[in-house]
């Protein structure tokens, strides 16, 4: 007798054994001959019992998806809807970072500090957050699991390290969704002036630009969080076609400025910012750098949906690296295409108004007003993805037991498929993150210069277990287990590892680092220099004490 294996199911997960020892949970057996029940029975003979001579095979069918005989391999019931394909998982980590987004409002910050060589502050992002994304991609194709970064780590290092992680990442996509709300205050008024709801002056940096922020930002939270709620395919509908928007536009802006080029790609050589810094040359550098740091972050966002993704553990893997490379492209074509197509270099005017400067200039009015539309649309989708994976991760620990109102929080929509109530917290404490900005400008810059912080503490959290491992060698046993043809780094998983820790912890130092020009840029509030570490400390205290009353509470 022979027995087939069920197909696309990965050992040692899921394994099929001879009769006396068989589980016959996910399979449909036919063709079997009947057999006594000693002989099912995982206390019978551990001897096959001798077919007729008319019976040449019998043969195991799947009677569950593979991709949900998978995820209960892994400890879970599917309960998410399976609806992303290839292309919406990369969407999700694309709409995250949303280069057309955060270049557009950061280009002038990195300029001001290094004029036209900080474009190379861009490709040594690149490359460390690469380090780090190919560490996530082995993590993604051996855990397809919602809550990546809090599966990761638990998967890695433990219980309390992965409910650390899940808790700085997902503080971090509260207040990164807030911050991504408030940009269209920076788009919608320049297009209509009704957009200004308010009336005054529609500057964030004044009291009615500022108010008017928040009632813009809310609406979008709304919309987001119905969308959210309604299910997945929906949201992944309008994310994929944002995304393809983004594309296009980015791909517009970089021709438009392509041919309206005053200088060549030389220019990213011009260092004279840097030598006069009064930071100093590698000061002004560290800086800068921090422009790339804000906006390549987010593209584990893929892993965050593999619940909902087919076939995702190849799916993910690609995606998370695939919306990474294409972003870090993308964005240094920008980048580098705006300073050989800027008006003017040395009047001031890119250290102040960036990119809209040079797009004004290049496209004229009409055309400009056009690409804001695309602005606005690419803002819309960044928050839509930044709350499906905040959203994704809230439901992941709650689902473990591991949150106050997990029950609640982990509960999921019996035809839709979908968390709704990790939609809808998150929307509403994004929300409250948004009021701060009205009378306290520079209180919210700097929470959404600290949630960068976090997001680089919640990658480190799970790198540096994954490295402990690699060094124990339980990396490697583990992976022997696997099939052939998943993502792995092999041998250069240990070196590759180590750049991304050695990145990621030499990251955190500079994002954190009590420099006026980022966290007091005005000089009227000292304490805000040591908001990093501040804030770092009470989300810490805050999350331990949590922990603890819900461990209680569960005991």
């Amino acid at each position: 007798m022979e027995i087939l294996p069920k197909q696309d199911v990965y050992p040692p997960f899921t394994e099929v054994k001879l009769p006396g020892d068989i589980a016959l949970e996910n399979y449909q057996v036919t063709g079997i001959p009947q057999l006594s029940a000693e002989c099912c029975s995982t206390g019978g003979p551990r001897h096959a019992p001798q077919p007729p001579e008319n019976l040449m095979t019998a043969t195991v069918l799947p009677t569950v998806h593979a991709d949900d005989a998978d995820l209960t391999s892994l400890g879970y019931q599917p309960t998410l809807h399976r609806k992303l394909g290839r292309y919406a998982s990369f969407a999700a980590g694309f709409s995250f970072v949303s280069i057309l987004t955060t270049i557009f409002q950061l280009f002038a910050f990195g300029y001001s500090f290094a004029g036209p060589a900080f474009f190379w502050t861009w490709p040594v992002v690149l490359i460390g957050q690469l380090l780090v994304a190919l560490n996530f991609a082995e993590l993604a194709a051996r855990y397809p699991l919602s809550g990546a970064v809090y599966q990761w780590a638990r998967r890695v290092g433990g219980e309390g390290v992965g409910w650390f992680a899940g808790w700085f990442m997902a503080i971090a996509q509260v207040v990164t969704a807030a911050a991504a709300a408030i940009a269209l205050q920076v788009v919608l008024p320049q297009l209509w002036d009704g957009f200004q709801v308010v009336g005054g002056d529609p500057a964030l940096n004044t009291v009615t630009g500022a108010a008017n922020a928040v009632i813009l930002g809310a609406v979008l939270l709304v919309a987001t969080t119905i969308i959210n709620s309604l299910g997945v395919k929906l949201m992944a509908h309008v994310n994929s076609v944002g995304v393809t928007c983004e594309i296009v536009g980015v791909v517009a802006v970089i021709l438009a400025l392509i041919s309206a080029a005053q200088r060549g790609p030389d220019v990213v050589a011009d260092t004279t910012v840097l030598q006069t810094s009064d930071l100093g040359a590698v000061g002004a550098f560290l800086v800068s750098g921090l422009m790339a740091a804000y906006v390549m972050v987010g593209f584990n966002s893929a892993g965050e949906l593999s619940e909902e993704t087919k076939d995702p553990r190849r799916t993910a893997p690609r995606t998370i690296l695939s919306a990474l490379l294409i972003s870090g492209i993308g964005g240094a074509l920008m980048i580098i295409t705006a300073l050989m197509a800027a008006p003017s270099l040395d009047d001031g005017r890119l250290a102040t108004e960036g990119l809209p400067y040079v797009l004004t200039a290049v496209l004229g009015t009409f055309w400009g007003k056009v690409l804001l539309v695309d602005v606005a649309i690419a803002i819309f989708v960044c928050t839509l993805a930044i709350q499906t994976a905040g959203s994704r991760l809230v439901f992941s620990m709650a689902r473990d037991g591991k949150l106050p109102a997990s029950a609640l929080l982990s509960s999921v929509h019996p035809t839709r498929g979908t968390p709704m109530w990790p939609s809808i917290v998150i929307g509403a404490l994004a929300v409250g993150v948004l009021a701060i900005n009205v009378g306290n400008a520079a209180l919210f810059t700097t929470l959404c210069s600290v949630c960068i912080v976090m997001v680089y503490l919640a990658y480190l959290l799970v790198t540096v277990p994954q490295l402990i491992n690699r060094l124990r060698g339980d990396w490697n046993r583990v992976g022997q287990t696997l099939p052939a043809g998943l993502f792995s780094l092999g041998r250069w998983g240990l070196p590759v590892n180590i750049l991304a820790v050695l990145y990621g912890a030499v990251m955190v130092v500079n994002l954190a680092w009590p420099r006026p020009e980022v966290y007091d840029p005005s000089g009227e509030n000292g304490i805000l220099l040591y908001s990093a570490p501040l804030m770092v400390t009470v989300v810490l205290l805050l999350g331990i004490w949590v922990r603890r009353r819900n461990l209680a509470a569960n005991a």
